[in-house]
Order: C-alpha cells, then structure tokens, then sequence
C-alpha cells in the first residue's frame, strides 16, 4: 500500500488522534446539541485534517502554505469551540485543559510547517 505524503507529516499524524479525541468526547455531549456545537466541532476538527491532506497535494509552497492557514484557522474555531463546551459543562475541566494543550501543540506544528512552506 502506499503511503501519501500527509500521512508522514507528524502535524497530521498529531490531528488525527486530536479527531478520535473529539469524537469520543462528543458522544457524551446533550442530544440537543447533536446538530449544533457536536456537529460543528467535529466538522471543524476533520478540517484541520482535510486541510493538511490537500495542501499536500499542491505543486507550489504558496498553495500549500494556503491550505496550512486553512487548518490553522479550523484549528482556532476548535479552540473557541471547546472553551464554550467547558463554559456550559459538557466538558470537564481536566479534559478541556488536556484539549488545549493537544490544540496548542498542532498549532505550534502548523506554525512550523506554514513558515516552512513559505520559506520563512
């Protein structure tokens, strides 16, 4: 079987753990909330993996380092995502605070890999 260029890269590796992590979380969420903050943080979360996937595919660093601040930015939506659970007690604080530390890691290997694709 081969293996894709995204799949090698660690910050997609990191964000795939970080989408069974939200998908486990949200199973325990109210069923009200199913088709709102559960659907849109999942959403949200599997973006920052898309993204990354298909800015590898891309021939030139600029559109791949567009495609980097694509997931970045699904990554903050996260974020805000997972501090409005926590505020309205679907999240505990000891699994938010492990969240934000995974959320500020990928974001530091994001960082890293947008200035390496923009040359910076």
């Amino acid at each position: 079987m081969h293996i894709y260029s995204f799949e090698k890269l660690n910050v997609w590796q990191e964000t795939r753990v970080f989408v069974k992590e939200i998908y486990t979380l949200t199973k325990a969420f109210p069923k009200e909330e199913q088709f709102g903050l559960v659907n849109q943080l999942r959403r949200a979360t599997v973006s920052i993996a898309y993204n990354i996937a298909e800015g590898t595919s891309r021939k030139t660093n600029k559109d791949q380092a567009k495609f980097t601040t694509i997931a970045y930015s699904s990554l903050m939506e996260v974020i805000n995502q997972l501090i409005l659970s926590n505020d309205l007690g679907y999240i505990k604080d000891k699994d938010y605070q492990e969240l934000r530390l995974r959320a500020e890691k990928i974001s530091n290997m994001l960082n890293a890999l947008r200035n390496f694709q923009s040359g910076g």
